[in-house]
């Protein structure tokens, strides 16, 4: 854990370090598509003399100065599976997006999906020496969380303190400065694979760019796409990416929970492939033209031409009416569905007062879906957008970049985490120099 610990904060002091600078790279690699944007770091007092948006969620701090996406190689179920493809996409990505920029970035901040995601929830007390809670008090009350055994080769991604409690008194966001004689802390802890991150972290630094932060896919996707009042009252946004739909539930403006579901948007795309005998760039284009999810009578009539280029003419003039398209697709949508259906049973998502659902991520962009996932997940269902932020290009708005823009958001204004607090002395190894430092310093 102390590996992890160091790592992360030497990432913290990386991005405030670009960021200061004024450029930093943000990365979301996806099993459908690799999205760089570059952000510019200029303050909002740069930016208010333009007309757009107001300061809401710190998006006046940064505005979009490049972006640009590539078809994702390499990348199944939102982990790397093809090193030398993936390279080579996101060094297509991040050069078109410095060409647009006109600047050359060398960090990036990454967001990913799959890597077996595990929520756990930790509690830790602290007996105050002063009766004034200070920074120091936080660090040895989230110190002193007893961390599960998260098993062997998995790896911390977010370890964030949702709820602190002082004394009687709970539901404290921040209690630094309050006066009090016990603090107690409950923190959100999310274990990923420990393979899928180094592959992440090798391919980006084989890329010649230096990592200054990482982040779930599930979580930054939430950020952007749920509203405040969602996010602080609860909800749970569905984030239905290519390869793996991320699944993340909000309260009281944290994330306590999330998970994902090994099927996304690919799945359907390779059912009408198999299902219509024809090749997946060419279901992709069907999906997208003519899919849907509800058959009218209209639809039996609506006759699509399926196209190719096999040299036999019988099979190249072939057409199916839209109500067959519909009846490939929607099995596997509600295949999908349930499976976050239960994901979300298993959270114990039924508890929370509100149980708003927001679908967002390339997948949810098929039309009738907003229908099946109110008769599957519940009766307070939309379908999300992210959030505006300046400078970003028109195409880039859609649902499928909710990731993007919320690890925007993330890198402006990161919430507070375990690594952003100084370690107490008495956690480091027995003989640790910093240890002896330490003592030095609190004793003399």
């Amino acid at each position: 854990m102390t590996d992890l610990y160091t790592s992360q904060r030497a990432m913290r002091n990386m991005r405030k370090a670009a960021m200061q600078r004024g450029v930093i790279a943000i990365l979301d690699v996806g099993t459908s598509k690799i999205a760089c944007l570059i952000l510019r770091f200029d303050g909002p007092d740069h930016l208010r003399e333009q007309d757009g948006v107001g300061p809401m969620a710190g998006q006046s701090q940064f505005r979009v100065i490049g972006a640009a996406t590539t078809r994702s190689r390499g990348v199944r179920f939102g982990e790397i599976s093809v090193m030398n493809e993936t390279e080579r996409a996101i060094r297509t990505a991040v050069q078109a997006a410095q060409k647009m920029a006109n600047v050359r970035v060398d960090h990036v901040i990454a967001c990913f999906a799959g890597a077996e995601p595990r929520s756990y929830g930790l509690v830790g007390e602290w007996e105050l020496q002063d009766s004034v809670v200070t920074e120091q008090d936080v660090a040895r009350a989230l110190a002193a969380c007893d961390v599960p055994d998260i098993g062997p080769g998995r790896e911390v991604l977010h370890a964030q303190p949702v709820n602190f409690a002082l004394d009687h008194r709970s539901g404290l966001g921040d209690p630094r400065g309050q006066i009090g004689n016990r603090l107690s802390c409950d923190m959100h802890l999310l274990s990923v694979d420990g393979d899928v991150v180094q592959n992440l972290l090798y391919c980006i630094k084989r890329c010649d760019l230096e990592l200054a932060g990482i982040a779930s896919s599930a979580y930054v996707s939430a950020i952007s796409s749920l509203v405040e009042d969602e996010q602080e009252l609860g909800a749970a946004c569905i984030d239905m990416g290519g390869g793996a739909t991320g699944i993340s539930i909000f309260m009281k403006k944290h994330m306590i929970y999330a998970d994902s579901v090994r099927m996304g948007g690919d799945h359907v795309t390779s059912d009408i492939s198999k299902g219509l005998q024809i090749p997946l760039a060419t279901a992709e284009k069907i999906k997208t033209r003519h899919g849907g999810l509800y058959a009218t009578g209209m639809d039996d009539r609506e006759m699509i031409d399926i196209g190719g280029d096999s040299g036999d003419w019988e099979k190249d003039r072939r057409q199916i009416s839209r109500t067959e398209l519909i009846g490939i697709m929607r099995p596997r949508v509600e295949e999908i569905l349930e499976e976050v259906r239960a994901t979300l049973d298993a959270a114990g998502f039924d508890t929370l007062p509100s149980q708003q659902i927001v679908l967002t991520g390339g997948g949810s962009q098929i039309p009738g879906l907003d229908g099946i996932a109110t008769r599957v997940l519940g009766q307070r269902v939309r379908l999300g957008r992210p959030l505006r932020v300046q400078g970003l290009p028109q195409a880039a708005t859609g649902a499928a970049f909710a990731s993007a823009v919320g690890l925007c958001l993330f890198a402006a204004h990161p919430q507070d985490e375990w690594w952003d607090f100084e370690i107490p002395a008495e956690r480091y190894p027995a003989r640790s120099l910093r240890r002896a430092v330490k003592w030095f310093k609190d004793n003399w």
